[in-house]
């Protein structure tokens, strides 16, 4: 069994790879410190395939302990969000640009093959013609905190010596949706249908602007899918995560939401300036890895739908849904 190490598994994202993971024979370490609790993947503990140390990745006798005996390190640990990201900007560097080169120094030392961090498409921030798609040679034009530092980090593990034990492979995340063990409902997807399933207006600004999605399984499979790709063909490498035919305005997921929720009452608020707005193109880790999605928007729509109007969380609203 090859085994893995998953920092920030407890997470959003980290949660649902760390299953897909052991569904898939991977023996799984976790790395986290439960800053928003280990319910997520507290029932892992019956498997005997699944380990979990509590620790920070800014402390390098944690980071020796998660790593002894691992193969493969899974990068997820950080401050996630252009909200989160802006309570504490000092925390926000700390963790995702000093614990993450730690992180990486650790790996290399300690014989890690291979590295897969976990970035964002928000690294694009705003393209300069709408009617393109950008891709992954397209320019990096961060316009947050949160995007800033994953730049940064990527540019640290791309300027790595090439003979480094440690491969590192960059994968830019699109925006995230789907059902979780940690469910959260401060993302668009998930946000916009929770408030129309509860029967309330929603206020959208800015409805024009583009941004991909991707559902939080199918991201959790393009690291796996690093995982399970030749060495040679991912080391320093860099793959958008998603699928080209799931770019979509905000206006678009409203649509989608309405076709399931007839009755939804929406209104929308003119705004010409959104820093973010960006096209995707994903053809890049379809040709070379053969990666495909298996869930679409519609599909997570209707999931959230069916957990709020049938009471699977008894409050939706509870900050324990939200990463701020």
């Amino acid at each position: 069994m090859k085994k893995v190490l998953v920092t920030g598994g407890a997470g959003y994202i980290g949660s649902v790879l760390v299953r897909l993971l052991l569904d898939n024979g991977y023996h799984v370490r976790v790395l986290d410190n439960l800053s928003f609790g280990g319910e997520a993947i507290v029932e892992l503990l019956n498997n005997n395939n699944f380990e979990f140390v509590k620790g920070d990745i800014r402390n390098k006798d944690d980071l020796k302990v998660a790593m002894k005996d691992i193969e493969y390190v899974a990068h997820l640990a950080s401050i996630v969000g252009d909200p989160a990201c802006a309570v504490n900007p000092e925390v926000t560097k700390d963790i995702n640009l000093n614990g993450a080169k730690l992180t990486y120094e650790v790996a290399n030392e300690m014989g890690i093959k291979k590295f897969v961090f976990a970035s964002t498409c928000s690294n694009y921030g705003k393209m300069e013609d709408s009617s393109e798609f950008v891709n992954e040679d397209s320019e990096l034009r961060p316009v947050s905190l949160y995007a800033e530092t994953k730049v940064g980090f990527e540019q640290y593990l791309l300027s790595q010596d090439n003979n480094n034990v440690a491969k590192p492979t960059c994968l830019r995340f699109s925006t995230v949706y789907g059902l979780s063990p940690r469910i959260r409902f401060d993302l668009t997807v998930n946000e916009f249908t929770k408030e129309l399933a509860m029967e309330r207006e929603l206020v959208i600004f800015g409805e024009q602007f583009w941004r991909p999605y991707c559902h939080v399984v199918d991201l959790s499979r393009g690291v796996m899918a690093v995982f399970d790709a030749d060495a040679k063909k991912v080391a320093f490498n860099v793959y958008n995560v998603g699928d080209t035919s799931e770019n979509y305005q905000k206006q678009m997921i409203v649509d989608e939401i309405v076709k399931q929720l007839p009755q939804s009452k929406v209104k929308y608020v003119k705004r010409d300036e959104d820093p973010r707005d960006y096209r995707v193109s994903f053809e890049k880790i379809k040709e070379e890895l053969g990666f495909e999605i298996t869930k679409t928007v519609p599909d997570g729509i209707k999931d959230f739908i069916k957990i709020v109007q049938e009471g699977f969380i008894n409050d939706p609203d509870s900050s324990k849904y939200k990463n701020v």
